[in-house]
């Protein structure tokens, strides 16, 4: 994978923006990033509002988007994985933990292949509840459409995983793909050992079915 490309807007005033501009410039010069733009708004108060822009520092980092001050170690990290599934999982785990499941709703909308990158949100037992809703709420928009469909797999290996919570999900997910195909999985967990898993399976069955 090739180094992502990186946008940095600025403004003269900013207390944190030379930092982030010396540290994406030593990414630069270490080949963790391809190309830097830095913009400062000041001189160029047009390009803010066209990218929705309210606060600097701001930077665009491959299809990533950060807000605010970041250390050299974290905008690393973040170079690393910017155009990668996991890397976008983790951006929309950041952003939902943020309230701004509005963004990611409108990110998805406009390209479905991101769907995928909500499995992990739902794989992950250390996720908040406010988070794992928002993830939901993303896969429940997507219910009974081709995107949905075309994670079968990866849900049905999310419903053996070794977390009931996870497995229950995975569980209703499934049936909201309204795919007889799902009812390979599903039968499975009809007789898990956890009460919660057995009843949305079951559920989900009765979905499918009609």
């Amino acid at each position: 994978m090739s180094a992502p490309d990186a946008l940095l807007l600025v403004s003269t005033h900013c207390p944190h923006c030379p930092a982030m501009l010396t540290a994406l410039a030593d990414l630069l010069k270490q080949g963790v990033i391809g190309r830097l733009e830095a913009v400062n708004l000041e001189q160029r108060p047009d390009v803010g509002p066209s990218l929705g822009v309210r606060s600097v520092p701001w930077l665009r980092l491959g299809r990533i988007e950060l807000a605010g001050v970041h250390s050299k170690a974290e905008l690393a990290g973040w170079a690393a994985k910017a155009d990668s599934e996991a890397g976008i999982a983790d951006w929309f785990h950041l952003l939902l933990k943020e309230g701004q499941l509005p963004k990611v709703q409108a990110m998805i909308e406009a390209d479905p292949a991101l769907l995928v990158a909500v499995l992990p949100i739902v794989g992950n037992v250390d996720a908040s509840l406010n988070v794992r809703l928002g993830a939901g709420v993303l896969l429940e928009a997507f219910s009974g459409s081709d995107p949905l469909r075309a994670l079968l797999p990866r849900l049905g290996d999310l419903s053996q995983h070794a977390d009931a919570r996870v497995r229950a999900d995975a569980c209703h997910y499934l049936g909201l793909t309204q795919d007889p195909a799902a009812k390979h999985w599903l039968d499975m967990r009809v007789t898990d050992e956890d009460a919660d898993v057995r009843e949305i399976a079951v559920e989900s069955l009765h979905t499918i079915s009609g």
